[in-house]
């Protein structure tokens, strides 16, 4: 039996305590153990691990950064050249290919290095596996009438499987008072910009249209787009929260019926505009709920709080389930955060109870969320703070799995192929335990 408690003082990641992890959660894949915890501590590349042959996908910042520190103080190529995600395979724990987001953090135990010119992982001194790099999608080398470029419009990811269109990169929740406390949206932009880079606020319409028009004709990995951005509060671009964001499912669908599958990620909305959405042709809605006990929410997320509040955001998760259907509803929320000081809960059991009890209340209507592991970014209220540690991720993905096979709930649509080795989901390792019968 893994004592939790001692686990909590959050010790270093080692080799041992993967080892720890392996016997104390046999239920779970090795391959998800090891993903949360490089999600959860980050990758400092090594110079050398920039230096492969051929091309490959570097992190498009596609709408949070992601990163442990500030990106003028990433060194050495790391605010360039480092990859979207990594795949892993092999190496001490011989894990099947496993996909992993990129979280730049020179602080980092895990160091991705160069073996005999392979980039390859280590912890310490041991091995975790060869690494591959996403490849860069052939629509990546042409340019819009307007001069963007595909990757600043329609960034690819999880390994060339979903198109995230982040139309609006800002967010009307603004300062500590309304600003969710784990978010960087508004502090990603104004570091992007800040380096000189090219990244458009609000999306056009007609040049995601010319962006999609390659990756039909071009393309045939990506199954999914995914149309987000930052709250509306007021108005943008002369429209309100709805109206700015259904403009863009009705001219993908018109242009492109069913090409792919549409997702929406956005506030918690009535039924009546939910009904809008499906009608445009919107299949998948993630009405982000972030973190399941109301204390927190209001301390965590203050302008969702004051704006619609814990109850009707709830609510009007549940009410959207009628229009989409319950298995099309996959509400995110950040695990980890009910952890986070100083207002999160000290100990894993109690942040483990807490979650339980939200995946119950989902689960047992047919909804399944899922979430994203919190990375502590520099710039939000929450700041440079440890984080969890691996007991609780693996405490929540034990949750996660036991409550999903306790419905006997199917696998949520728009991920892609569950278990480990298949999995392109790279966030969380959520999509990593479905179906995972366990070993000896």
């Amino acid at each position: 039996m893994v004592d939790v408690a001692t686990l909590e003082k959050r010790p270093p990641s080692t080799i041992a305590l993967l080892e720890e992890m392996e016997r104390a959660y046999k239920d779970l894949p090795m391959e998800a153990i090891v993903k949360q915890d490089i999600l959860r501590q980050g990758i400092h590349f090594l110079p050398e691990a920039f230096q492969v042959i051929g091309e490959y996908k570097s992190k498009d910042y596609f709408i949070f950064s992601f990163d442990h520190i500030p990106l003028a103080d990433l060194k050495d190529g790391a605010d360039t050249k480092a990859p979207e995600e990594i795949k892993i395979q092999g190496g001490y724990f011989d894990l099947l290919k496993t996909v992993i987001s990129t979280r730049n953090n020179p602080h980092s135990p895990y160091k991705m290095k160069s073996v005999e010119g392979i980039p390859t992982l280590f912890l310490g001194d041991i091995s975790i596996g060869q690494a591959e790099y996403p490849p860069i999608p052939s629509w990546y080398k042409h340019k819009t009438k307007n001069g963007k470029f595909p990757g600043e419009i329609a960034p690819v990811i999880e390994w060339g499987y979903l198109l995230y269109l982040t139309v609006f990169r800002n967010c009307q929740y603004f300062g500590k008072d309304e600003e969710c406390a784990y978010c960087d949206i508004n502090h990603n932009y104004r570091q992007q910009k800040g380096a000189g880079r090219p990244y458009t606020g609000v999306k056009d319409v007609e040049d995601i249209l010319e962006v999609l028009s390659w990756v039909d004709q071009e393309d045939q990995v990506a199954k999914v787009y995914t149309i987000t951005g930052g709250s509306v509060l007021t108005s943008l671009k002369k429209k309100n929260e709805v109206d700015f964001y259904l403009q863009y499912p009705e001219a993908i669908e018109k242009a492109f019926p069913k090409r792919w599958m549409g997702k929406l990620v956005a506030q918690a909305f009535e039924k009546e505009d939910c009904r809008k959405f499906k009608d445009a042709g919107i299949e998948i809605y993630h009405p982000n709920y972030e973190v399941w006990d109301k204390q927190l929410f209001e301390k965590i997320c203050p302008g969702k709080a004051s704006w619609i509040g814990w109850d009707t955001w709830i609510r009007r998760v549940v009410d959207s389930a009628e229009v989409f259907g319950p298995d099309k509803v996959i509400p995110n929320f950040v695990g980890g955060v009910e952890l986070s000081e100083p207002w999160g809960f000290k100990t894993v059991k109690e942040a483990i109870d807490s979650t339980k009890q939200g995946l119950d209340f989902f689960m047992n209507k047919g909804i399944v969320p899922r979430f994203t592991a919190w990375c502590p970014e520099p710039y939000t209220t929450l700041g440079q703070q440890a984080g969890p540690p691996l007991v609780y991720f693996c405490e929540l993905l034990r949750a996660w799995k036991e409550t999903f096979e306790k419905y006997n709930l199917p696998t949520p649509p728009g991920y892609g192929e569950p278990g480990p080795g298949k999995a392109v989901f790279s966030v969380s390792a959520f999509m990593d335990v479905i179906g995972y019968s366990g070993r000896n």
